[in-house]
């Protein structure tokens, strides 16, 4: 997949016609909803069932294609995230696009429940380059539910380290991005009932949860957003267990409407094609009233993409007793 451009003008008019005709841009999930419950399936543009490879390639159209990949809880309170995102799309190939962070993104969404207990645990779109992602998003099931603290982001982990193909990183070298949009704990382990259950997959044994991170890590920099107004915003034992998963790259977001343009600066910074600074100019240049919420948000990050080396005397020669060096993470 990938295929094809990003036109403001296509979207645009999609979502003129919608107004026009009270039509949603998540009908299917409404359609669905309306249903029994035991009914609700995946969309089968979405259904990760009997999944091969979802691929980020490169074409004539996009020579150096970058992967992409937006992953969100939708139970719960985080059910308004694929809206947001999804009203928020011209903002991110604004930022991505017109401002020079990367000139051939392809992106994929996809949603993320829970297999102990939901009829739809995981949907997964393709990487695209085109509005053909705007579809794809509104085929995405709102399943709510929730109540306890976990949610199957591993079985969503899984998928993209096993399941995904990258031109960037196989021709190139360049990781991908991965987004993981949540407020919940993943559970310890990707079980392998329920790889079974979900994707039709047999493996010989569960995979211990760190295990998996470091497998999906060697194909895409992975980040975790918490959004404020979540129902465990600022939840300590949420913060912490990803921390010790991810590190520095746990992303606390004052306003979930921001998250578009998070996700394109702490791209940016990525690519090295801006400094935060250089960044949050570009987000008021756009007229986007969140500059503060994304320079608060990612401080912390940009802090940490950089290091200062000082060598110590013993490795410098006479001439080079001053020289420091700054290197980019």
């Amino acid at each position: 997949m990938g295929s094809g451009s990003w036109s403001t003008n296509v979207y645009d008019a999609a979502a003129h016609y919608r107004a026009g005709t009270g039509a949603s841009a998540f009908a299917y999930s409404d359609s669905t909803t309306r249903g029994s419950r035991s009914t609700w399936k995946a969309h089968p543009s979405l259904d990760p069932h009997g999944l091969t490879i979802r691929e980020s390639r490169d074409s004539d159209e996009h020579p150096v294609s970058l992967a992409v990949a937006v992953l969100f809880d939708v139970t719960g309170s985080m059910q308004t995230v694929p809206r947001v995102l999804q009203t928020k799309l011209p903002e991110l190939f604004g930022l991505l696009l017109r401002k020079g962070y990367t000139e051939h993104p392809q992106i994929l969404f996809g949603a993320v429940g829970d297999a102990t207990c939901d009829r739809v645990p995981l949907q997964l779109g393709q990487f695209e380059s085109d509005n053909r992602m705007d579809d794809d998003l509104g085929n995405i099931l709102l399943e709510g539910g929730g109540g306890q603290m976990t949610e199957s982001y591993e079985l969503a982990m899984y998928a993209m380290a096993r399941h995904t193909a990258l031109d960037c990183l196989e021709r190139r070298g360049r990781k991908g991005y991965l987004f993981l949009i949540g407020d919940e704990l993943p559970y310890g382990k990707v079980k392998a009932r329920e790889v079974r259950a979900v994707l039709g997959e047999e493996i010989p044994e569960d995979i211990p949860l760190p295990a998996l991170v470091a497998e999906l890590q060697r194909l895409y920099h992975v980040y975790f957003i918490l959004p404020a107004g979540t129902a465990y915003a600022g939840n300590a034992e949420v913060l912490g267990t990803w921390r010790k998963l991810l590190g520095q790259n746990v992303i606390e977001l004052d306003d979930l409407d921001a998250v578009c343009e998070t996700v394109a600066l702490t791209i940016g910074l990525g690519e090295e094609a801006i400094d935060l600074q250089e960044g949050l100019a570009d987000l008021a240049d756009l007229g986007s009233g969140a500059v503060a919420t994304v320079g608060k948000a990612l401080d912390g990050l940009a802090r940490a993409s950089r290091t200062v080396a000082v060598p110590g005397p013993s490795l410098l020669g006479p001439d080079d007793r001053s020289a420091t060096g700054t290197t980019r993470l």
